[in-house]
């Protein structure tokens, strides 16, 4: 019966009848799983331009800072504030073995410009160890990083973010072994920064960095840490860690380590995480919103049938009534509803699909990219078992009006008008 070529020929016959009718029921489906795949790929895309910016980071990393007191402790009022210093930075490494990588960081304030020659801009300084390069995976483009002996010897060297270069180098000339001058101090560019597509591009491009050691004998910032950024390797949960952390920083300067003000810091991680959940609540959302899109269409696809089984009455009264049975009935019936939902479910996967590739083509080959949207997709598995989830519903949408069409006695049907 499901190959019938004569019953084939009745459905498409009664659909090319109404066409009308046909292309509205068949389009409320198309646009439920059109819309459908499109929310999946957008929210795809701003997840990924989101994540993006995280991987500048490895999620283990902790930022660490000191702040002023907002509680009483040994005698000392709130609102004290404390610095940070080179010991705390040894003390760190030798209380915390679970510290992979720690970069004590500096970075210089005021108003200044970095100058070339007749070139000048402005543009962020910063005193780092060479580990730092290494917490961020920032990769040299030209050149190299400062290590360890160009902060033992406290060497005015300089890498470079690529903005910095364009604006005092130029695109065509290698900054590489040139000398830029900050606040009237000559340093001699080793390095130049990678650029990234997203996520923390901007900052990089904008970034001048030096040694720490450099930074604080030159600008008189001696035995001066504004903050830390470290990786952790442990098995244990990194809040755990970056409490211990804290307490340890706080009970040094004598700060209660109830305090929440006293160490600030920030949890790569636990924002990581955060951001997980946020997306994992919009996945939801957009399915959540597709679903029932795609419902409203099947609803139409049942009133459709319903629709049809009412003007076919007699027909389905003289079938029965010359032998036909109500399994063929109920066949006729759901076979019209698998073919109006199973072609344009199809289609709108495949309409869907198209579009979103198409945006991150175009997005690709012009550079598009940014933080907060990039590189949209959409699972294609995810998109057949939601078109197969489509024509098993139109299966269902079908089967209750078939089921009213094999009931109809043949007496009653030839009396119908």
């Amino acid at each position: 019966m499901l190959w019938d070529g004569d019953n084939w020929q009745e459905i498409l016959s009664g659909l090319k009848k109404h066409k009308l009718r046909t292309f509205l029921t068949a389009f409320g489906v198309f646009w439920g799983i059109f819309m459908l795949v499109l929310l999946i790929g957008i929210g795809n895309g701003v997840q990924t331009g989101v994540m993006r910016q995280f991987e500048d980071l490895a999620v283990n990393t902790i930022y660490v800072w000191s702040d002023r007191t907002s509680i009483p402790y040994k005698g000392l009022k709130a609102g004290r504030w404390f610095p940070l210093t080179n010991e705390d930075t040894e003390a760190l490494k030798a209380t915390f073995p679970e510290i992979q990588n720690l970069s004590p960081q500096l970075n210089l304030w005021g108003d200044y410009t970095v100058d070339r020659k007749d070139k000048s801009g402005s543009f962020r300084v910063s005193g780092a160890g060479p580990e730092f390069l290494k917490i961020r995976a920032t990769r040299i483009q030209a050149g190299r990083a400062f290590n360890l002996l160009d902060m033992e010897r406290n060497r005015k060297v300089a890498v470079i973010g690529t903005r910095v270069r364009e604006v005092l180098f130029g695109s065509a000339e290698d900054p590489v072994g040139q000398y830029i001058k900050i606040k009237g101090v000559f340093f001699q560019v080793v390095g130049l920064l990678g650029e990234r597509a997203v996520g923390g591009s901007r900052e990089d491009a904008e970034t001048i960095a030096i040694p720490f050691t450099t930074m604080q004998h030159t600008f008189n910032m001696n035995n001066q840490v504004h903050f830390w950024v470290m990786n952790i390797t442990t098995d244990r949960p990194l809040t755990e860690v970056e409490s211990r952390i804290k307490t340890f920083l706080a009970l040094r300067h004598s700060a209660s380590p109830q305090d929440p003000r006293a160490i600030g810091s920030w949890n790569n991680a636990r924002e990581f995480n955060s951001l997980r959940g946020l997306f994992r609540g919009v996945d939801a959302f957009l399915w959540i919103v597709g679903i029932g899109t795609i419902i409203a269409g099947i609803v139409g696809v049942s009133n459709i049938m319903l629709i049809i089984v009412k003007e076919r009455t007699r027909e389905f009264g003289i079938r029965m009534a010359v032998g036909a049975t109500p399994a063929s009935i109920i066949a006729m019936i759901i076979q019209e509803s698998v073919l109006i939902t199973s072609v344009s479910g199809y289609l709108g996967m495949v309409a869907g699909v198209g579009v979103i590739e198409l945006v991150s083509r175009l997005m690709s080959t012009f550079k598009m990219q940014n933080q907060y949207f990039s590189n949209p997709y959409v699972d294609i598995r995810i998109a057949v078992i939601a078109t197969i989830l489509l024509v098993l519903s139109g299966t269902a949408a079908g089967f209750f009006p078939a089921l009213r069409a094999s009931g109809i006695k043949p007496i009653e049907a030839l009396k119908e008008e």
